[in-house]
């Protein structure tokens, strides 16, 4: 039978203590264990506990190495300042991490790695030589993905709590994107078909994009994201919005945006943040957090160039509107000031006939009352004798005093009425004459206005001032270093498109 170092004392140890000897004699030299002998005792304890055996254990990989098929990792405990408060080195056989990697990749599509959080199950060996270790042979996916969406929620709940959350999905976007504050990977495939995006839109849109570049996969990425946003704020005049970008991956390779620090700067930051990080199943909490959400790098792009599309046909209906009011309206005036103008012979022919007819109708009674005076005069005359013949004579100078107050009032009347109708008419001209010319100033400076609207929102407006466009194959050259010697370009000025040869790149 196997002999157990854990039952059976050293061979040599009398009595019950190690210094115990028989009676009289000297006291014997202690016989102890040998190391071995302990570390033979301590495994043997170690495997028949069924508290370390086969059960699952929740840590942190730290300094996570493969060599020769078998993968060797430290099992790390931190508490909430980030400090070490246990540590084991654990490992997974190659027989049996070959199962263990697949498992987890299919759950999660990425690798193990350092400073992940895993749930493992395995049990605790103890080697004479080697020391304690953890031996691994299974892992629960489930648990990691779970410990990210906590993360997430943890997250969100506090920025919630601090009243920050949505304030940057409130800010109002600009009608035109085009000056745009881009954080991504200098040469990665998102940040590439997000320009190609750009580039190559169907309008001719002009885009004026800048690479704030940055880590965007690892431990790195929340702190060089923060990085280049606070670059971006020292230059907040020149951007229409923020354009965080990535392509695609794994969900465990998203974890470097779930980060408070970096969420809450993209919360408050003073414009609008757009990200396409990922695929469409992809989520992180910027996506919660952000102006607008989109779920790839080229759909940020394709979404750019629509909002620019639409925004250029409002302004084509809206000038269109105003084009065809002016010219209804214009045409509209036109004719009431046709009719307007051929009345006025009518009306001054009217006024001018009233007003003969009333002085032809009081020349008319002129006759008739001064015959009426002077009837009544004689009338008189002749009751009185000439008794009364002075004052017959005063009558008479009386009645013909009447008749000539009655006819200079009909003459006075007559003026009257002729010099307002003459001046109703005069100022019915000079209003004819002023209105016109108002309504359509007034409609030359609204086309004034909507033509310099379109000629400020024309493409070709931006080559005028000076600039120009330079393409290689039908693709605009943002960047010098990309152009060689011998190289074939093409530049379309504002009139006119120049051919040419690159013989010496200085860049």
């Amino acid at each position: 039978m196997r002999n157990n170092p854990a039952q059976n004392p050293p061979v040599g140890a009398y009595g019950s203590h190690p210094y115990q000897g028989y009676p009289g004699q000297q006291p014997a030299q202690p016989r102890a264990y040998t190391l071995q002998q302990f570390a033979n005792a301590v495994t043997a304890l170690i495997s028949t506990s069924p508290t370390v055996q086969n059960v699952w254990v929740v840590a942190e990989l730290s300094d996570l190495r493969i060599v020769g098929g078998h993968c060797y990792v430290e099992l790390v405990e931190k508490d909430a300042t980030g400090q070490d408060v246990a540590k084991i080195k654990a490992t997974c056989w190659a027989n049996t991490f070959y199962g263990v990697r697949g498992k987890f990749i299919q759950a999660t599509g990425r690798e193990l790695s350092s400073g992940l959080k895993v749930m493992l199950r395995g049990s605790a060996v103890h080697h004479a030589k080697f020391g304690l270790s953890f031996n691994i042979f299974d892992i629960d996916p489930s648990y990691t993905l779970g410990d990210i969406e906590r993360v997430r929620r943890e997250i969100l709940n506090r920025l919630h709590r601090e009243g920050v959350l949505g304030l940057n999905r409130q800010l109002p976007l600009p009608t035109v994107c085009q000056r745009i504050a881009v954080i991504s990977a200098e040469g990665a495939a998102g940040y590439g078909d997000f320009i190609n995006q750009l580039d190559t839109n169907r309008f001719g849109f002009v885009f004026y994009p800048r690479l704030f570049p940055a880590a965007m996969q690892g431990v790195n990425t929340a702190p060089s994201v923060l990085a280049a946003l606070s670059k971006v704020e020292m230059s907040l005049d020149l951007w229409d919005c923020v354009v965080i970008v990535r392509g695609g991956g794994s969900t465990t390779d998203m974890t470097g945006f779930d980060s408070y620090d970096l969420a809450r700067r993209v919360a408050t930051f003073p414009i609008p943040v757009v990200v396409g990080i990922g695929h469409e199943r992809d989520r992180n909490v910027l996506d919660e957090i952000a102006c607008v959400r989109c779920k790839t790098p080229t759909a940020v792009g394709a979404w750019l160039v629509e909002r620019l599309a639409d925004t250029y046909a409002r302004t084509q209906g809206y000038v269109k509107e105003i084009m065809d009011y002016a010219s209804s309206r214009i045409n509209g005036e036109n004719t009431r000031i046709a009719h307007i103008a051929a009345s006025i012979p009518v009306t001054a022919n009217n006024i001018i006939t009233i007003a003969s007819e009333r002085l032809r109708r009081a020349a008319g009674e002129l006759p008739l009352l001064a015959g009426r005076a002077t009837a009544a005069a004689n009338a008189d005359l002749l009751r009185k004798g000439d008794a009364v013949g002075s004052a017959a004579s005063a009558a008479t100078a009386a009645a013909k005093s009447r008749i000539e107050a009655v006819a200079q009032r009909l003459e006075n009347n007559v003026a009257k009425i002729s010099t307002a109708a003459l001046s109703r008419i005069d100022s019915m001209a000079q209003q004819l004459a002023i209105y016109p010319s108002a309504i359509i100033k007034a409609k030359n400076d609204r086309l004034t206005a909507a033509a310099q609207l379109l000629e400020a929102l024309d493409p070709s407006a931006t080559l005028r001032r000076g600039y120009s466009i330079t393409r290689v194959d039908g693709h605009a050259v943002t960047d010098a270093a990309t152009l060689s010697a011998g190289t074939r370009i093409e530049t379309r000025l504002f009139n006119g498109t120049v051919t040419s040869v690159v013989e010496e790149n200085n860049d």
